[in-house]
């Protein structure tokens, strides 16, 4: 629809707290906001010209408006919310998250069962949480089970069933684990107080029960009941122990949600940690899509709202890496600078970065680990190696007739050609065409250097070429005290096979082995990057050739006319104005002369 249709929209928007909706022309919606003031807020998407590419993208789809006025900013904080998970439109950020956490559920019954569950009924019932991780929800049963006898059984234990005793008591009454309240053995008060404690520990208040505890311990003693003191101190050793192995910051620290915020370019993570008497209660991430360039404050508001209404915390301090715009003027917000409250911002942030790291990578990056690691399982399997190959150098020779004689190593790393370690050789000692000494000589040479600068060796060394090449590379590895700590082959070109040292039969591997292919790879790349080395040597030797051949002119001339004219060819078609600024007068009669000559010669 066109934008001037909206110009005015102001005039039908109240100056009240709300929330908005668009729709396109399907009646598809587009996004949902919210606003302290519903006519400022949504005229200015339609006023204003400064909008990101993809807000004027949003804004052209626009062909129709609701909205809704709220009591509050609170209230359109929560609707807003609301709306965004039910209809997950195209331009929010995205909240969908897929986890069901559980929760620890206190039944709505006399001698109320706690358990854990996924799924919160409307029935009345008590639910804390929710909990990140099933094992911490296991590990708390397990704590309760040990401090607070509570019932499994799901009987009616109404006063009725109780009286005409129509239950008998269970194993878990003989093992210690419940009272025996369906046979009237606990009344329903110290039933419920073991009830209260277990709500109260699950909020993280353990002083409130510790102290009871305490007083407890002092009223059986002062009544010389020792043998109940001593089951009440267990008791409270237990929940001591329990604490110790919880808390990882002050104890002053009391009822504190600390959000950490890791950014990426269309998405962010937010990490978020309850902290209640110095106790990590609560631990998890939130990982939000952006959609119409939202800045980080937005993103942090958005996430915050998110995680409270989803963990039911009403802690009045928030720990966060910078302020925002919240619904809720009372809550404080704390950016800590340095202390305890620092420690713990760095923690969530650790949590969301590592978070943010993982999904940057992405699925394909992380197959492509998992697929480089299983093809160097194969080489070693393949290879009969000691270590998995992660670093594999190769080394081949490239010469025509013993002129220009070059060498080349190329480099593997994780089954992948590494670039920046490649190598060229010139051969230096050999005179002649002769394989053999001049793979003696670039082994010799790039070992001895990695060795005299404490560089890392590879695990396997491969060389092109049949036995008599790789008799040679051996040959320079025990000359460096090196056989035997790298291992090392060949591969031969014609039928693929692989020879190793002292071993008269060469293996054939699988044609179709990725092992294979990956040798097969190194070996080309070896030889393409010698080759290509080679043909460069050969072809400055011709230009050298060519100008050295002109008498009266000297390597420095040669080397100015390169320099200037980048070719012979260029040398021979310059105008002389040209060839004696570069050279001067004289030197550019005795090249002029010289192509003059050859010419028409």
């Amino acid at each position: 629809m066109d934008i001037e249709a909206f110009k005015n929209i102001e005039i039908n928007l109240p100056n009240k707290p709300g929330v908005y909706r668009y729709y396109d022309n399907d009646n598809t919606i587009l996004y949902v906001g919210k606003a302290k003031n519903l006519k400022k807020r949504v005229s200015s998407y339609f006023q204003k010209t400064d909008h990101s590419a993809r807000i004027k993208l949003m804004v052209k789809k626009i062909n129709q408006i609701e909205f809704t006025i709220v009591n509050s900013e609170s209230d359109a904080f929560l609707l807003e919310n609301t709306l965004i998970k039910q209809h997950q439109p195209k331009y929010n950020v995205n909240l969908k998250d897929g986890k069901t956490y559980p929760y620890i559920v206190v039944k709505n019954e006399r001698f109320p069962r706690i358990f854990f569950t996924r799924k919160k009924i409307n029935d009345g019932s008590q639910y804390l949480g929710p909990f990140t991780s099933v094992g911490k929800v296991k590990s708390i049963f397990e704590f309760i089970k040990s401090v607070f006898p509570i019932r499994t059984c799901n009987y009616l234990l109404s006063e009725s069933n109780i009286k005409h005793k129509k239950f008998k008591i269970c194993l878990e009454y003989h093992l210690g684990n419940c009272k025996g309240p369906c046979e009237g053995l606990m009344t329903e008060a110290a039933y419920m107080e073991n009830v209260q404690n277990i709500v109260y520990i699950l909020k993280g208040n353990l002083s409130f029960v510790k102290n009871a505890f305490k007083q407890k311990i002092q009223e059986h003693v002062e009544q010389l009941n020792f043998e109940a003191a001593e089951e009440v101190r267990v008791r409270l050793e237990n929940i001591e122990n329990y604490q110790g192995r919880s808390t990882v910051v002050n104890t002053n620290i009391d009822n504190v949600d600390v959000f950490a915020f890791s950014d990426a370019e269309s998405f962010c993570v937010i990490g978020y940690l309850k902290i209640i008497q110095g106790m990590i209660t609560q631990a998890t991430t939130l990982v939000l899509t952006k959609k119409l360039d939202e800045t980080p404050e937005e993103l942090l508001q958005i996430a915050i709202t998110e995680l409270r209404i989803q963990f039911d915390t009403n802690a009045r301090e928030i720990i966060v890496p910078f302020k925002t715009e919240l619904s809720d003027d009372t809550i404080v917000q704390t950016v800590p600078l340095a202390g305890e409250k620092k420690k713990l911002l760095e923690l969530a942030y650790k949590n969301a970065l590592y978070v943010r790291e993982e999904k940057s990578q992405g699925k394909e990056k992380r197959d492509a680990r998992n697929q480089n690691l299983r093809i160097l399982e194969t080489i070693k399997a393949d290879f009969k190696l000691q270590q998995l190959p992660y670093h594999i150098e190769c080394f081949d020779n490239s010469n025509i007739q013993g002129t220009n004689p070059v060498a080349s190593m190329v480099c593997f790393k994780n089954a992948k050609p590494s670039k920046k370690d490649y190598r060229h050789f010139n051969i230096k000692t050999v005179v002649g065409p002769d394989d053999f000494a001049s793979m003696f000589e670039i082994v010799t040479r790039r070992y001895k250097r990695l060795l005299d600068e404490a560089e890392p060796l590879p695990q396997l060394i491969v060389i092109d070429g049949g036995k008599g090449q790789l008799g040679a590379a051996v040959q320079a590895l025990k000359e460096l005290d090196l056989y035997g700590k790298v291992a090392i082959c060949s591969i031969a070109k014609k039928l693929e096979e692989i020879y190793f040292p002292e071993d008269p039969f060469p293996l054939y591997i699988n044609k179709k082995s990725e092992s294979l292919k990956v040798i097969q790879q190194l070996r080309d790349e070896a030889h393409r990057f010698a080759i290509t080395f080679h043909r460069l040597k050969r072809s400055k030797a011709a230009i050298g050739s060519e100008l050295n051949n002109i008498k009266g002119i000297g390597p420095s001339t040669v080397k100015e006319l390169l320099k200037t004219f980048k070719s012979v060819k260029n040398v021979k078609t310059a105008t002389p104005e040209a060839l004696e600024a570069a050279v001067g007068a004289a030197k550019t009669q005795i090249i002029l002369n010289y192509f003059n000559s050859t010419t028409s010669a």
